[in-house]
């Protein structure tokens, strides 16, 4: 095999639950999508388990503490961009790399959240037998991802964590897991973190920031994480990337964060206490590959957790308000899907203890 499909998996510490005689595999792209495997971490980390993702930040500081096998990033809106050729390269690339890390891992179980670049995984695992179970992604609230569109007839197991998603899949379970908790926030520093997220850069975030504190609207210390090198900006420390780790523990220290749409930067932000200031990336300005980051946005503010801003204006109104407002503290609880697809687990297990397949 090669490295880049294999890379971490000797070094990782992690691993070996105490139910051993199940073998799973737990595939999403970076981000979110990990992010939502990570939270379930009461299901999985009981057995024999590997992780299939992305090499960005957060899928490197994973093989630090768990086997993670890397495979190529493949998104179908790049070829809607215009750019079909390297997609398809690497997605020739992943196909033959999903296989032989299936082959070689041999799993009883696949666990995917998404998105393109695990699909492979989740369609090579239905081949060799392998029980699927797809979680369509939290960022999904009114329609379904392609990849859950593409993914469900393959699955087992297919649970949607939106009501509103359940048309779409009738067989599907619904868990909604977001919950406001009833709890103090924690005391904050005078700091704004903004963070373009793991996977894209995002270069009108990046300046909306750099003319606030500019023109003084930002009076706060200032950490921007910001994807790819950019040159030096006053008053601001820039940081390429960061690991989830480094994110949370800047993010308990912050006030005010200001990221992109993705649910993984909302959540973990609002799970700190902190005031969140949302900029969705837009299809539109060739920022992302669909808008669903506007439909993430409006629903966080529709529940009146987070702002939203699309320019310097409406950023600078937003922080000025953010002044003003108490802070919540808010996070997906996934306590009934964990209990849901543990009792899962421990069947197929309990199978495979009586010597039968799962």
């Amino acid at each position: 095999m090669q490295a880049s499909a294999s890379a971490g998996a000797e070094h990782a510490t992690g691993g070996r639950g105490a139910r051993g005689a199940l073998k799973i595999c737990l595939a999403a792209s970076g981000g979110g999508h990990v992010r939502q495997l990570l939270d379930l971490k009461g299901v999985w980390s009981r057995f024999d388990y590997f992780f299939l993702t992305e090499d960005t930040a957060l899928g490197r500081s994973l093989k630090d503490q768990h086997r993670t096998y890397f495979i190529p990033h493949v998104a179908w809106g790049q070829v809607k961009k215009g750019n079909p050729l390297p997609v398809f390269g690497r997605a020739l690339k992943s196909i033959w790399q999903s296989a032989a890390i299936l082959l070689r891992e041999k799993p009883d179980v696949i666990i995917s959240t998404g998105a393109g670049a695990v699909y492979f995984a989740v369609v090579w695992a239905r081949l060799f037998g392998v029980r699927v179970i797809v979680v369509e992604s939290f960022a999904r609230f009114e329609k379904p991802s392609l990849f859950g569109r593409l993914a469900a007839p393959l699955a087992h197991e297919m649970i949607v964590q939106s009501p509103k998603l359940a048309t779409f899949y009738p067989k599907a379970k619904v868990f909604d897991p977001f919950k406001v908790l009833d709890r103090q926030p924690p005391p904050k520093e005078p700091l704004l973190f903004a963070t373009v997220g793991a996977t894209l850069p995002f270069e009108r975030l990046v300046n909306s920031v750099a003319e606030a504190k500019r023109r003084g609207t930002i009076t706060e210390r200032v950490i921007m994480q910001t994807g790819v090198k950019v040159p030096p900006i006053d008053g601001i420390e820039l940081v390429e990337s960061l690991s989830f780790d480094q994110v949370g523990e800047i993010q308990a220290k912050a006030a005010t964060v200001v990221c992109h749409g993705g649910t993984g930067s909302l959540i973990t932000a609002l799970q700190q206490g902190c005031r969140v200031i949302a900029m969705p990336r837009m299809e539109a300005r060739g920022e992302h590959y669909d808008n669903h980051q506007e439909e993430i946005v409006g629903a966080f503010v529709a529940r009146g957790l987070i702002a939203s801003a699309e320019t310097v204006e409406e950023l600078e109104t937003a922080v000025r308000e953010a002044r003003t407002l108490d802070r919540v503290v808010a996070t997906t609880e996934p306590a009934a899907l964990t209990a849901h697809l543990t009792s899962i687990l421990d069947a197929l297990a309990d199978k495979r203890s009586s010597g039968a397949k799962p």
